[in-house]
């Protein structure tokens, strides 16, 4: 290569580079340090998000009428799967239908030693699919996400819809799913 085509292209290079400085090429910025708000080691549910809609765990967590529900979520260590993208629907239910269930069975429930039927009951109330109660078919069966793969059947009656032998009093869309309100806990036979 010759001497003139080697110059051009170093001044080229020099030129690029120096339109790429800032002005005062002495004074360097860093970037802010990233900051964790989330506590180390926690999954999809450390993440704050106060702008997008709330995702099933939220909407739970912020009903009162779900504390009961809530607490049990945490003991069978279902929380990170709730606040996952989905799609879900949770078939949630009240803290009065957990108290209609025989005396000691919650706080037999929430033992460490039994997380794993927990675990299950509540997997036995949650699908992988996001539907709106419209969309629940009448006489249909559905799988919910337990070991079991356990069916529970719609049925419509008197402008009421029934999950097994809940009635769904409510809904509420979440940004990963639906939260259909029962009046009682469902439990496979």
């Amino acid at each position: 290569m010759n001497t003139k085509k080697l110059a051009i292209i170093l001044l080229a290079g020099v030129t690029l580079w120096s339109c790429s400085q800032p002005a005062d090429s002495t004074k360097t910025t860093e970037e802010p340090a990233a900051t964790e708000s989330a506590e180390p080691g926690r999954g999809q549910s450390g993440v704050t998000d106060e702008v997008s809609d709330p995702n099933i765990l939220a909407v739970a967590i912020g009903s009162p009428d779900h504390t009961t529900l809530v607490t049990a979520v945490k003991a069978a260590e279902l929380v990170d799967a709730l606040a996952n993208a989905g799609p879900f629907t949770v078939f949630a239910p009240t803290n009065a239908a957990f108290e209609a269930l025989p005396e000691g069975t919650v706080e037999t429930l929430l033992k460490p030693e039994n997380k794993e039927t927990l675990k299950q009951i509540l997997l036995g109330h949650v699908m992988t699919s996001a539907l709106a109660v419209d969309y629940l078919g009448d006489g249909k069966n559905y799988a919910m996400v337990d070991e079991k793969f356990t069916k529970w059947t719609i049925t419509k009656k008197d402008g009421k819809t029934f999950i097994g032998d809940a009635e769904i009093l409510g809904s509420v869309k979440a940004s990963n799913g639906y939260v259909h309100v029962i009046d009682k806990v469902l439990l496979p036979e």
